[in-house]
């Protein structure tokens, strides 16, 4: 980038970013401002349990759920939503930063999730053929703006299903 088309970026980023993310608007409200880059990486995250068994109790979920915010937190990213469908897959609506890949937040979110339920729950094994408790795949999507609510929609309504 050469010298004018610097400038030229400073002056839009002034003009059109910078005061959504400094809060001056309200039109764009999910911006996030790092130090080098304004982002909106918001991604919708489906795993299953292994041979989709139901084992994802009350009790796991509520654990599940607060497990999923701690990994977040520890990890560096977001996540806003965590919701258990038919006791056997999870819906999660999570946001990060471009430098973290989605692959390392599933990665990250299943792994230790694992780990911390069979050890805190036992009594699932005997449901689970080998002792894992997801399955290897996953669905991942990214989520623009626009449908950002209807996303927030669709995952609320697995709290019924």
């Amino acid at each position: 980038m050469c010298c004018s088309e610097y400038v030229v970026f400073l002056d839009f980023y002034a003009r059109n970013i910078k005061p959504y993310v400094m809060g001056k608007r309200n039109a764009k409200p999910s911006l996030r401002a790092a130090r080098t880059c304004v982002y909106n990486c918001n991604y919708h995250i489906v795993f299953s349990t292994k041979y989709r068994s139901k084992v994802l109790t009350q009790d796991i979920e509520e654990y599940l759920k607060n497990l999923v915010q701690e990994i977040a937190q520890e990890k560096g990213f977001e996540v806003f939503q965590v919701e258990v469908g038919e006791k056997d897959h999870v819906h999660i609506f999570a946001s990060a930063h471009p430098k973290i890949a989605p692959s390392y937040i599933v990665k990250m979110i299943k792994g230790i999730t694992a780990r911390k339920i069979l050890l805190k729950f036992p009594h699932i094994k005997k449901y689970l053929w080998k002792g894992h408790l997801w399955n290897p795949s996953y669905y991942i999507e990214t989520i623009g703006s626009i449908s950002e609510e209807a996303i927030r929609k669709y995952i609320e309504n697995q709290k019924g299903k």
